[in-house]
């Protein structure tokens, strides 16, 4: 028997058979959701394989190594009640997690909060800057539910919607869509002037398709003022939900796009870094997630023409929904993304 997970975390026991059964079963599901190719026979040994070793902490073969790129990144250490300051927590990141890259993020972790606090924030990114070597982006969320009604100026769309208010919903979508389209270029603009060395999208199109567009064209605006600045974009979904179910990007509707499509998008309106999800079924085991993670993954990288590095940890990329990701699970996937997803990073 062979230990292993549910997506909720919880250890169980099963067979190489039963884990090589659910892994095709995962196979399946992403293959019939998002409308990709299967794994080869050969990819489905090698995830086998990965996960029915009896070694807690699995890893790469050496040269398959990844680029680590983080979100969030000063933000979390104090969600874990290590309150040691933004600053030395990149620098944590830098010296000792070892990572490529690390990230400046407030608190609020959302551009609309950010935007009355921005000239503190180039202070800080400057500082950062000074006390770091590896490149920093700014990060935060697009958010665009900040835009409605309590906390914005526009009818809330989930009040509308259940009333049969269509054509309103809509309409506040798209102002609040204009909104946030402003605050992401100005915020974005002001720490890129202060040295950040990319803006990091995170969590895009977490209210649906008009946030994935706000997105878009915030990026199209930044390219046309800037056209060295990097621009990192990560998901929310693995697929995109249709909340106006109207709105298109280049000819393309957006609603129910999967990663292997958003990314063809992306790279339309100039994102460098493209950050794909696969969602956890928390009542599936891990080698299910994982079968049909690494398939939608590898069928992204396949479509893209820039480097994609998946989001792995806390609910997707095959990992478990725990705050700390078990290193058993973690390190399964990261391996599994490298050799058979054909990620640039993670």
């Amino acid at each position: 028997m062979v230990q292993t997970r549910l997506g909720d975390g919880s250890t169980i026991e099963m067979t190489e058979e039963e884990i090589k059964a659910d892994i095709e079963r995962g196979i399946e599901d992403a293959v019939d959701r998002a409308k990709v190719d299967p794994l080869s026979e050969d990819e489905i040994e090698k995830l086998t394989d990965i996960y029915t070793r009896p070694s807690k902490f699995v890893s790469v073969e050496t040269g398959n190594e990844l680029v680590l790129t983080f979100d969030e990144g000063s933000v979390k250490l104090k969600r874990l009640a290590v309150s040691i300051g933004r600053i030395p927590d990149l620098q944590i990141y830098e010296r000792v997690f070892c990572s490529d890259t690390a990230e400046l993020a407030h608190v609020d972790y959302s551009f609309k909060p950010v935007k009355p606090i921005v000239a503190e924030e180039q202070i800080e990114m400057e500082q950062a800057l000074l006390s770091t070597v590896l490149p920093i982006y700014y990060g935060a969320m697009p958010n665009l539910s900040l835009y409605s009604q309590p906390d914005g100026a526009f009818p809330n769309p989930a009040e509308l919607l259940p009333k049969g208010k269509i054509k309103e919903a809509r309409e506040a979508y798209e102002g609040m869509m204009e909104h946030a389209i402003k605050d992401m270029v100005y915020v974005g603009s002001k720490m890129y002037e202060a040295g950040a060395d990319g803006i990091n999208f995170d969590t895009t199109g977490s209210a649906g398709e008009p946030d994935f567009l706000a997105t878009l064209k915030a990026t199209e605006k930044l390219k046309e003022k800037y056209p060295d600045i990097s621009i990192e974009m990560g998901m929310s979904g693995e697929f995109v939900l249709g909340m106006h179910g109207d709105l298109e990007y280049d000819g393309t509707n957006l609603a129910g796009l999967y990663p292997h499509q958003q990314v063809k998008m992306a790279e339309k309106a100039g994102v460098d870094v493209f950050g794909p999800v696969v969602n956890i079924n928390s009542s599936e085991t891990i080698p299910w997630n994982i079968g049909r993670t690494v398939t939608m993954m590898k069928a992204c990288a396949e479509a893209s023409d820039i480097p994609v590095h998946a989001n792995v940890g806390m609910g997707v990329g095959g990992v478990p929904i725990v705050e700390t990701p078990p290193v058993d699970s973690l390190s399964r996937a990261s391996a599994a993304l490298a050799e058979i997803g054909k990620q640039d990073g993670l």
